[in-house]
């Protein structure tokens, strides 16, 4: 067990869970240690198949790593934006679809330098994968992220600067990048997820048998 108190800015799991949406827009404020150790430790204490522990969390604070995965960003961006209709973030509509493509492009802009970066890394055994080797890990950083305060996102643009950022963090070649997660404090604040109603996901023996609560 930890030796340092479980923070209490909400102590609700349920809360937590409900409200852990990604965040793309940071302020400036620097992350102290104290709270991202809080954040990686509960990631530690992830479900891991034999207790194996196969997973590394990178904090990643080195500007030349920063500049790979900013300009990784950037290329990123420019691939993606026409896909994501670009004149939707500059005409300031304020759908949520809307809001969304302009916190990714802000994202994008600011790229590796958020207020920090964690990649996850993980050694896949024979007949598990990323996901199961990583996975659990990752959603305990963000809810352990959310209960600070925090705001988090997974980003997946490192993958277009993989043999640099490989080569600048010395990642063994049997490990594989599981994800990296932009980490701040959030511009504005957080808001309950917005989803499908569950008896549109959750299912009984059948694929069109929704769950229900009699």
């Amino acid at each position: 067990m930890t030796s340092q108190p479980v923070p209490k800015v909400t102590a609700d799991l349920w809360t937590v869970m409900c409200t852990a949406t990604a965040v793309r827009r940071y302020r400036a404020e620097p992350v102290p240690d104290e709270v991202l150790d809080r954040c990686l430790r509960a990631a530690s204490w992830a479900p891991s198949g034999g207790n194996q522990q196969q997973w590394r969390f990178v904090v990643l604070r080195s500007q030349q790593i920063r500049d790979v995965l900013t300009d990784a960003a950037h290329r990123t961006w420019e691939v993606m934006k026409d896909f994501y209709q670009l004149p939707a973030v500059a005409d300031g509509a304020a759908d949520p679809k809307s809001r969304v493509l302009r916190a990714m492009a802000e994202h994008m802009e600011v790229g590796g330098e958020a207020p920090q970066l964690v990649l996850f890394c993980v050694q896949p055994q024979r007949g598990t994968t990323e996901l199961q080797q990583g996975g659990s890990a990752v959603q305990n950083f963000l809810l352990a992220a959310r209960a600070q305060g925090l705001g988090a996102a997974i980003t997946l643009w490192q993958d277009s600067c993989d043999r640099e950022l490989r080569e600048l963090v010395g990642i063994p070649d049997d490990w594989k990048v599981a994800t990296l997660l932009t980490v701040g404090w959030p511009k504005g604040g957080h808001r309950e997820v917005r989803r499908k109603p569950l008896s549109k996901v959750a299912v009984v023996d059948r694929w069109n048998q929704p769950w229900t609560v009699q």
